[in-house]
């Protein structure tokens, strides 16, 4: 499906710029890999109304979340049933999750609220698009790239959704 927005392209662990506010804001899709280097990764992010990215824990994962359009709830935690820091968000505003910490984050608007994403270290495939919360699910090819420095052990947790 073609939207008239031209995409960024992941070239991989090469130098790269682009406009990341304009990006973010004329994504459509779930997930889109912008950017994936040896030791950190850009994704850009669309979560409809209502909608939300997923309660997960990343063990060894630090993540840096900023929103560029749209209202959203994030919920953080030690535990996937212990979610005891709350704040809404909206634009402009970051959100910072230490690696090992349940998270997620529920866009509470009424327009999809549009999200970048930096995972260090990467965590999908280069320049991997799902299109859909059920795409990305369904997805079965999205492991980071070769030339990324991973953790030795500790795979993500996904909470019940």
């Amino acid at each position: 499906m073609s939207t008239g927005v031209e995409r960024i392209t992941d070239i991989g662990p090469k130098p790269q710029t682009f406009d990341i506010e304009r990006a973010t804001k004329e994504n459509r899709n779930y997930r889109s890999v912008a950017w994936s280097g040896r030791y950190l990764q850009v994704t850009l992010m669309s979560i409809p109304a209502g909608g939300d990215i997923g309660l997960e824990a990343h063990p060894e994962t630090d993540q840096f979340l900023r929103i560029d359009a749209g209202k959203g709830r994030v919920q953080m935690g030690s535990a996937e049933d212990n979610l005891d820091f709350e704040s809404d968000v909206s634009d402009g505003w970051c959100i910072l999750v230490p690696a090992g910490t349940w998270h997620n984050v529920t866009n509470i608007g009424t327009e999809p609220m549009q999200v970048y994403a930096i995972y260090a270290p990467s965590h999908h495939a280069a320049d991997k698009v799902q299109t859909t919360v059920a795409a990305a699910e369904a997805d079965t090819n999205d492991d980071p790239p070769a030339w990324s420095v991973q953790p030795k052990h500790a795979a993500d947790k996904h909470g019940q959704a």
